[in-house]
């Protein structure tokens, strides 16, 4: 069951006993525990019935007394286990979960890990409860979960905003998140999010960014390569080595792959780039500049140049924009 199904039956007051929370992606963890704590009743039946517990501390037996009590002026309890992977004994909350109250509302937010599925605890979670088992978004997915975000906001995002959004952020979902809910305060009567309201409101160029860089590669731009090259080089935290590495490497990549089509026409690139015609046509014109051949070589250069990155092959110390501008020169330049 997914984070959105869990709180929709709750809208409807649907409830189950027992919600098991587990696995490696928090933000869909915290968004249940956090409408059950807040939303699942109102402010003066929580001041009864609401019992919060976290894992390091807790002992098993005050959950299970907790869970096991009656609501009093209200319909049910609500108990919420936070960090329950740090719970000593945990397993001792099988014969509860086994056998829960109907009135109450038994939440377990257990981050980062999961349940061995062979032990009898597993199963009986599994058996007993209402499981959640979260997965970390891919990159290759965060555009299309950062766009269906900003929808449930009732907004659209056009697609440079939401790559530069995407991109300066990366996977940190409540991050993602809190930028688009600032962002939605201050667009008035506005519905669709710009490259401009990513400048204004979360602090990113859009003029100096590592998707400008591409472009310019692309075009083989070498004077805007170097311009953006050395915004970055006056402020560091905007595109740090370590994020636009992986972006361009991401990239040409896909461009590496287009190359070997036989058909070189927007319709077919689009599919490969978000179904947008501005980047279709962006990869076009890289195509066009290096080929298949110059694709594989510039992923070639992109690796020896993250080695030296990290300080392997003959890196030069704390010079990120040195070797941005000598690997944009050796591509546009040689290749």
């Amino acid at each position: 069951m997914s984070s959105e199904k869990i709180i929709a039956d709750w809208k409807q007051k649907k409830f189950k006993p027992v919600y098991w929370l587990e696995g490696e992606e928090p933000f869909f963890i915290d968004e249940v525990i956090n409408y059950a704590e807040h939303k699942i009743l109102n402010e003066s039946e929580a001041s009864f019935n609401l019992s919060v517990f976290y894992g390091k501390d807790a002992d098993w037996v005050n959950v299970v007394n907790a869970c096991m009590g009656y609501p009093m002026f209200g319909e049910r309890k609500v108990v919420l286990l936070k960090e329950a992977q740090q719970m000593k004994d945990i397993e001792k909350l099988e014969n509860y979960i086994v056998k829960p109250l109907s009135s109450t509302v038994f939440v377990v937010s257990y981050k980062d890990k999961k349940l061995d599925a062979r032990t009898k605890f597993s199963k009986a979670v599994k058996q007993n409860g209402e499981l959640l088992s979260t997965k970390k978004i891919y990159e290759n997915q965060l555009p299309e979960w950062t766009s269906e975000m900003v929808s449930s906001f009732g907004l659209s995002i056009n697609h440079n905003a939401l790559l530069l959004l995407v991109d300066h952020i990366g996977n940190d979902l409540s991050r993602l998140k809190n930028e688009v809910e600032k962002i939605s305060i201050n667009l008035n009567k506005r519905k669709t999010i710009t490259e401009d309201d990513i400048e204004n409101y979360v602090g990113i160029s859009k003029e100096f960014n590592v998707f400008e860089l591409q472009d310019a590669i692309s075009q083989k731009n070498l004077p805007k390569a170097i311009r953006i090259i050395q915004y970055f080089q006056s402020n560091p935290k905007a595109a740090p080595l370590q994020l636009t590495l992986p972006t361009l490497y991401t990239y040409f990549s896909k461009i590496y792959t287009v190359a070997a089509l036989n058909d070189h026409s927007e319709n077919t690139f689009k599919p490969y780039f978000y179904n947008n015609p501005f980047a279709a046509k962006q990869a076009l014109t890289a195509v066009k500049n290096y080929g298949f051949g110059g694709a594989e070589k510039i992923l070639l250069l992109l690796h020896e140049y993250n080695l030296k990155g990290i300080g392997i092959n003959g890196a030069i110390s704390g010079a990120d924009s040195e070797l941005l501008k000598e690997l944009s020169v050796k591509i546009i330049s040689s290749l």
